[in-house]
């Protein structure tokens, strides 16, 4: 490893790259401290990109009495809808009714509830339904003929996760991805870190408060430095995906009941797929490679083929992904019913250090906000929150500050760049609106033709976003690019990530 050492001061060292780090980074950013994030793999490598992509409430939690949690996270979704209209939109889910799982007067109530917990301005109300009669009926089994049609938002989760960081740069935080916290030590009132990215390059870091966002590996952390404060244990629960050819023609999407009180939802997924997921299973793997067992393959299976009449099986999976969700142990024994609620624990014993456990990514905002009310009062500072108004890169698209015109005109606004950019394909500007919104028009400044926007080194995908996206978004390889700033990796075959990766290589960045 190289001996080079650069030396950086700030106000607080964010450790962990994942949906909670990127949003604290870029509401302390915003506040005026001095921030430097660190994330040993790329942003939203683990956890954050393996969720079900929902902005929701969480319906089931209500059967848990969990009712400040749905309501905190309903109150959220709205607000997110307005910070990122290109990558979070409205979604309405059916809920077959299956009599023997839960009785209708009990599912009228809860949507009822869910309704009323929070002021909706974007979302329609929830309804009962003739699935004999409505479209979403049509690919299911002939003896579901009532179901329930509620709203809730999709988001393209790693994205959200980019555009927080971009955002937190941008207001003059440091983003250090693949870049580890190799040693960290509290004294005379301040934290000095080592931090040592993959070239060998150290840094040390003195910073006066510390965040440990590490989702997993946070109890471990808290452990290690803050010794005073009682042990907190997480559960690690492995939530599992898979994806395979359209099941479903529609735009709605479906939650399943199933007969061991979970819920597993189907999802319209990058045009050409349905997503199928969550599993909820005790983890005790290795953390950074979590994957998808046999078991859950069958289990989510045999939930499409009860509902589905097209029958699937495991020939049909194209791609899966499994997540580790670090969830606070309430002492509950089913992985299902643990609370998804996040807690914040400061460490004062000396310089600060503050606790990241739990949470959702419908609740991230607010996380970050209360970790920053903290934080600042433990700095002696007092500036005010400030993310509830201030969209993401690329989400002001009619006016720069949240508004429901930016997200109920989306479809205007994607025919305008269509219009704006007519030698390109309809499909490829969309498909560049749903990722940068406006920053579109950052990444087209140039170009005039289809030949300005260089080698089309893998099918859609051109040398001007490969650019974009290493220079503007933190995108080193071809994973990251492929999987989590675009989700090409579906769309081009086997041999896409050895091909853009050998094409990276030959075109260093400058």
């Amino acid at each position: 490893m190289s001996t080079a050492m650069n030396d950086f001061d700030c106000d607080v060292l964010v450790i962990g790259g994942g949906i909670n780090g990127v949003g604290i980074a870029r509401d302390a950013a915003g506040r005026g401290l001095r921030v430097i994030l660190c994330e040993k793999d790329d942003l939203a490598s683990h956890t954050s990109s393996a969720s079900s992509k929902l902005i929701h409430g969480g319906l089931r939690y209500l059967e848990y009495y969990e009712f400040a949690l749905v309501r905190k996270a309903l109150q959220e979704r709205e607000v997110l809808m307005r910070l990122a209209p290109h990558i979070i939109s409205a979604r309405r889910f059916i809920m077959p009714h299956q009599a023997h799982l839960r009785s209708q007067w009990l599912i009228r109530a809860g949507l009822f509830l869910y309704d009323q917990l929070a002021r909706r301005d974007l979302l329609p109300a929830s309804s009962a339904i003739d699935l004999r009669k409505h479209v979403a009926g049509a690919p299911l089994k002939a003896d579901m003929v009532q179901g329930f049609e509620y709203s809730d938002a999709w988001v393209d989760d790693a994205r959200l996760v980019v555009l927080n960081a971009v955002s937190a740069a941008e207001l003059g935080a440091q983003i250090c991805c693949r870049t580890e916290c190799l040693d960290l030590q509290r004294r005379d009132s301040a934290w000095y870190a080592e931090l040592g990215n993959r070239q060998g390059v150290l840094r040390r870091v003195r910073a006066r408060a510390v965040v440990n966002a590490s989702g997993a590996w946070a109890a471990e952390l808290q452990h290690r430095y803050s010794p005073t404060l009682p042990r907190k244990e997480l559960r690690l629960v492995q939530g599992s995906h898979i994806v395979v050819k359209r099941l479903f023609e529609h735009d709605y999407a479906y939650i399943f009941q199933n007969s061991d009180g979970r819920i597993v939802f189907a999802l319209p997924y990058e045009s050409e797929y349905t997503l199928v997921g969550t599993t909820d299973l005790e983890f005790k793997g290795d953390q950074n490679h979590p994957q998808i067992s046999a078991a859950e393959i069958e289990y989510l299976l045999n939930l499409c083929n009860h509902y589905f009449q097209k029958q699937i099986g495991v020939k049909d999976i194209v791609w899966t992904y499994s997540g580790v969700r670090p969830l606070v142990d309430d002492g509950k024994a089913d992985a299902k019913a643990i609370t998804r609620d996040y807690r914040l624990e400061l460490d004062q014993s000396g310089a600060p250090i503050l606790h990241i456990f739990g949470g959702k990514i419908t609740t991230f905002r607010k996380l970050a906000e209360q970790a920053c009310d903290q934080l600042l009062a433990a700095l002696g500072r007092s500036n005010q929150a400030w993310t509830a108004h201030a969209v993401l890169p690329g989400g002001d698209l009619f006016q720069a500050m949240p508004s429901n015109q930016n997200v109920k005109q989306f479809e205007q606004f994607c025919e305008q760049a269509c219009s704006a950019y007519p030698f390109l394909p309809s499909t490829l500007v969309r498909r560049y609106v749903s990722l940068y919104g406006t920053r579109l028009h950052q990444m087209l400044k140039d170009c005039t033709a289809l030949e300005n926007l260089g080698q089309e080194v893998l099918p859609s995908l051109y040398q001007v976003e490969i650019e974009y996206l290493r220079s503007c978004e933190f995108a080193v390889t071809a994973q990251d690019i492929l999987w989590r700033r675009t989700k090409l990796g579906l769309h081009c075959g086997p041999e896409a990530a050895s091909v853009l990766e050998t094409w990276l290589v030959a075109h260093p960045v400058v």
